[in-house]
């Protein structure tokens, strides 16, 4: 079965959605979190038994890490190494290893396009810890330049989130970004589970890459009643 994922440590209820997740991505500083948020996300990851992984990020707290920057890849390679050891750290603490980093935000969807971007993040967690699993938008720049570098990739699709005609997601700016309605998000995470057409947001459809984890969102409405429905629609086959 298809896994499920979720970003942690960015404010939300993070508690109830853990029993439905395989693992989670941690906001280690640059859109948001500190040491504090961090231990409370990693405790709360050890005690369901979930995989943990670094989620940084353009070092942007005013907007949530959710603005594009021009940087060159030296400094998107220092916020990713920089973020990724501060958690790491954190972890150690508790004896736990990270198991992947995925990018957050804005650097996640940059990654998807610009192979500078994506090869920037991907250099980092090579140099970082090659054993560690880069996750990436199914079909993208970042999962084609990670495997390309040697590491292992997952291939991430979205069941909260509404899609272009071009792969790409759609801003959370624009309306009917989210899926907010559990039994919407249930259909779309069976249809990218079987690797059938998803609707887009002007009509139509898409057919997304085959993809190894889907992800949700704590700070979507109905969050937790998402999970719950997604869970059970995936479990069901």
């Amino acid at each position: 079965m298809i896994e499920l994922n979720a970003d942690i440590g960015e404010g939300c209820d993070d508690a109830g959605l853990m029993p439905y997740l395989a693992r989670v991505s941690i906001a280690c500083g640059g859109h948001t979190g500190d040491a504090a948020s961090m231990t409370t996300a990693l405790q709360l990851a050890e005690s369901y038994g979930v995989a943990v992984g670094a989620h940084p990020s353009y070092p942007d707290r005013v907007h949530f890490g959710r603005r594009a920057q021009s940087a060159a890849a030296e400094d998107i390679a220092t916020w990713v190494t920089q973020q990724t050891e501060a958690l790491a750290e954190q972890a150690a603490r508790r004896g736990l290893r990270l198991a992947h980093i995925k990018p957050h935000g804005a650097l996640y969807n940059v990654a998807t396009f610009d192979p500078d971007v994506a090869w920037a993040i991907a250099r980092a967690v090579a140099a970082f810890d090659p054993a560690l699993v880069l996750v990436g938008l199914s079909g993208s720049q970042l999962v084609a330049v990670g495997r390309a570098t040697g590491l292992a990739v997952l291939s991430e699709a979205f069941a909260d989130r509404r899609y272009q005609a071009n792969g790409q997601l759609v801003s959370r700016e624009t309306r009917g970004a989210l899926l907010s309605d559990p039994e919407a998000a249930a259909w779309q995470a069976r249809a990218l589970a079987r690797g059938e057409p998803v609707a887009i947001l002007n009509g139509g459809t898409l057919r997304i890459p085959a993809a190894d984890t889907l992800c949700l969102h704590g700070d979507t409405p109905h969050a937790l009643k998402i999970a719950q429905t997604v869970h059970a629609a995936l479990n069901r086959g």
